[in-house]
């Protein structure tokens, strides 16, 4: 009997569009997950604005919520579509595992916000989607993130050698797979999100090409200390952030204190500021790791990357695709694997991880 299809559709707090793969799982040697098809399909200006508009409070928020809601039913719908037309015309496909787009999350209050129109979602495709992967493990008094730590154990952990495995989208989070078999992981701090916002403000681009601007600039020590100062760094994991505490106004609020810098260097400041917050996380809780694999969109970034090798002294940095899975998949095939997790009511999150009081079956089910 073959291996059912699932698909996974990943869009991030890099806001950049969303990711599709369609995949197939194992538990043999030739490895946990076979990619069959992959696709990117970028947001519009306006719907990365109207998600950017929902990060804060704002007038009417429900009726807007609802609307993007629809808005990313039809982009995740399209990208269902170009899923479809790369598989045989007789794959069977058993689901879609979509997480949604972050809006707020706020863990500590009971609650997190993946705004999503699933119903609509199986409408339009017609296959049955699983969603809402987060809110089970809250309920269960855990952060509902990092979810990924599950996957990166199954598919990327190694016996009898400490690996990481270093996200780094708008957050930054990491998984710890240690050699004896234990898994550890919590979101760092900022990844991709202040410098995104900061290049934005000044150059009216989306993201720092290759970190082409942070490398033009020199990092303002003293602005790096403040930064870092941010109480969230010396929390003990369980812990997991992201915009509600990480943005524009929260840097502009540090920049207050010091005359005027200029924006390159305010841009090498925040890239050294990624740099230094994921390297100390690493330290302290992984000082035996031999290497550390990068995903997301950071992998791309050429000056991050040399200045993480720099500062991680003696372990091996690389992109996952060293390890078989290209850095722009893994966070979409861990949806897809959520999503058979939930298929075979089999628990998707790793307590000691979260923070939750044990295992649970993690997604909610809108049949087509």
């Amino acid at each position: 009997m073959q291996n059912p299809i699932y698909l996974g559709l990943m869009s991030g707090t890099s806001l950049d569009g969303v990711d599709g793969v369609a995949v197939q799982f194992f538990e043999d040697e030739h490895g946990v997950a076979t990619l069959l098809a992959h696709a990117h399909l970028p947001y519009t200006p306006e719907l990365r604005q109207h998600a950017l508009d929902l990060q804060q409070a704002g007038d009417n928020e429900i009726h807007h919520e609802a609307l993007l809601g629809n808005a990313l039913a039809h982009i995740y719908a399209d990208c269902v579509q170009a899923l479809r037309t790369q598989l045989a015309g007789d794959a069977k496909i058993r689901a879609v595992g979509v997480h949604g787009q972050t809006i707020r999350h706020r863990p500590e209050l009971g609650y997190t916000r993946q705004t999503n129109q699933p119903a609509l979602l199986a409408e339009l495709c017609g296959i049955d989607v699983i969603a809402d992967f987060r809110s089970r493990d809250i309920a269960a008094g855990g952060q509902g993130a990092p979810l990924v730590p599950a996957f990166h154990r199954a598919v990327f952990g190694q016996a009898n050698q400490t690996r990481v495995v270093l996200n780094i989208g708008g957050i930054s989070n990491i998984s710890i797979l240690h050699a004896d078999g234990s898994t550890l992981g919590f979101d760092t701090g900022p990844g991709n999100v202040l410098m995104d916002a900061w290049i934005a403000r000044h150059l009216q681009q989306t993201y720092d090409h290759d970190g082409a601007w942070a490398a033009s600039g020199h990092c303002h020590a003293a602005l790096l200390h403040v930064l870092l100062q941010e109480t969230y760094f010396d929390l003990p994991p369980p812990k997991s952030t992201g915009r509600d505490l990480f943005h524009l106004a929260w840097l502009e609020q540090q920049l207050q204190k010091f005359p005027p810098i200029s924006p390159a260097d305010v841009q090498a400041s925040l890239a050294q500021f990624t740099v230094t917050s994921i390297a100390d996380a690493i330290k302290k809780y992984a000082p035996d790791c031999s290497a550390v694999y990068v995903c997301g969109g950071g992998a791309f970034n050429a000056h991050l990357m040399q200045n993480l090798s720099r500062a991680l002294t003696g372990m091996q940095v690389a992109s996952t695709a060293e390890l078989g899975i290209a850095p722009q998949h893994v966070e979409a095939i861990a949806f897809a694997w959520l999503a058979a997790r939930f298929d075979q009511r089999l628990p998707g999150n790793l307590s000691e991880v979260t923070g939750a009081r044990g295992p649970r079956i993690l997604g909610a089910l809108y049949p087509a």
